[in-house]
């Protein structure tokens, strides 16, 4: 184990143990820019709301305007029960050749692994072509409001670009790099209220039960087939994820039903598209009813560029993988970056615990991604 070793598994047991349970950061930004600063960035705390934001620059004078970001966020979820943890989540533990700690793969020790493989790479380079920055937030896991998106509006009003990114997500499935994500399914939310009338059970000619009504309705919309997806996703899937009503009581026709229902969709289907679809099958049947739509993010997809081959070619070079190029998973602060023109490719250690009781990171993965970050910075920037 050399110093960057040792310094990307301290640094990650220090964020480990700052509880910055969403939208809270607990001081690890502040840790962060310290780290960076004692580098020779440039620090710049952009808070907004109750989020704290970081964006950190290095800029190599009379070179080129290319912007490489790393992109990641301080924020877990919550624990869950504490009595089923084997250990404290926010004290970090080294138990063989992994480290335990709510955040340890999601995505406290990606952060500490692009933090050592900036300064292993700055170590052993004088010059480089273009900036180098940190784009970190406290509000991933949470609303996603205040956080990444946010700080791009005011990179847009500074005309501060980015050319190429790396989210620190964690992206492999069985080991270190098989899989890195190339963009992400949009997820597109909808609350749906039908509309009854409540009445004694005895007595149905009297009242109108929103569940009879609805059933049909839910049972086509489940049905549909959305698309067929295309090379880059898989098909968009609809998914009811929350049915409520009632009185909790056997003797009461409930006046009204809530649905809360998800679209994770793919480039085949639009915004526009899948609500109105929705919205006729809701037509269909004669029951009143009111739908919210809320949209978490629309899908995107790098294509083309030098950032994926030169991601590819140092996995291959460093764990010896062909990675697997995917649009998977959930949404990510990718989808807040990638319409700004960069190219993003997202990158880190294995998903298997995330969000988990005791969830884990590998040590010895966790290194050699800090190698990987290293590796990719040389390719893209250069060395001399």
């Amino acid at each position: 184990m050399d110093l960057f070793d040792e310094t990307t598994l301290e640094l990650t047991k220090q964020l480990i143990r700052a509880e910055s349970i969403s939208p809270a950061d607990a001081g690890c930004q502040k840790l962060i820019a310290q780290f960076l600063a004692n580098l020779g960035f440039d620090i710049e705390h952009m808070p907004f709301g109750n989020v704290d934001n970081l964006w950190a620059t290095r800029t190599q004078e009379n070179t080129s305007d290319s912007v490489f970001v790393f992109a990641g966020h301080t924020d877990v979820v919550p624990p869950g029960p504490l009595g089923e943890w084997q250990t404290d989540p926010f004290e970090p533990v080294v138990k063989g050749d992994a480290l335990y700690g709510r955040g340890a793969a999601d995505m406290k020790g990606s952060l500490a692994a692009m933090l050592t493989g900036v300064q292993r790479y700055l170590e052993t380079t004088k010059k480089y072509r273009g900036t180098i920055a940190f784009l970190i937030t406290s509000d991933e896991e949470a609303d996603a409001i205040n956080g990444t998106a946010k700080v791009i509006e005011e990179l847009k009003i500074r005309n501060t670009p980015i050319t190429w990114c790396i989210v620190g997500e964690p992206s492999s499935r069985e080991q270190l790099g098989d899989v890195v994500r190339v963009g992400r399914r949009g997820s597109l939310n909808a609350i749906l209220t039908i509309k009854g009338q409540q009445g004694h059970i005895a007595y149905p000619d009297d009242a109108s039960n929103p569940i009879h009504a609805a059933l049909q309705a839910l049972s086509d919309l489940a049905a549909v087939k959305w698309d067929a997806g295309n090379n880059y996703f898989p098909p968009t899937s609809m998914q009811i994820s929350n049915i409520h009503s009632g009185a909790g009581v056997n003797n009461v026709i409930p006046g009204e039903m809530n649905v809360l229902f998800n679209f994770r969709y793919s480039t085949e289907s639009t915004l526009e598209s899948l609500k109105s679809r929705t919205m006729k099958i809701l037509e269909k049947y004669d029951f009143k009813y009111q739908i919210d739509w809320s949209l978490s993010g629309e899908p995107f997809i790098t294509e083309g560029g030098e950032l994926i081959p030169v991601v590819q070619s140092c996995l291959r070079e460093s764990v010896g993988i062909e990675t697997e190029l995917s649009t998977s998973g959930g949404t990510s602060d990718g989808r807040f970056i990638a319409p700004y023109g960069a190219q993003v490719v997202e990158l880190g250690p294995c998903n298997k615990t995330i969000h988990k009781i005791d969830e884990c990171v590998s040590i010895k993965e966790l290194q050699q991604l800090s190698r990987i970050y290293s590796a990719i910075l040389q390719k893209m920037l250069g060395d001399s």
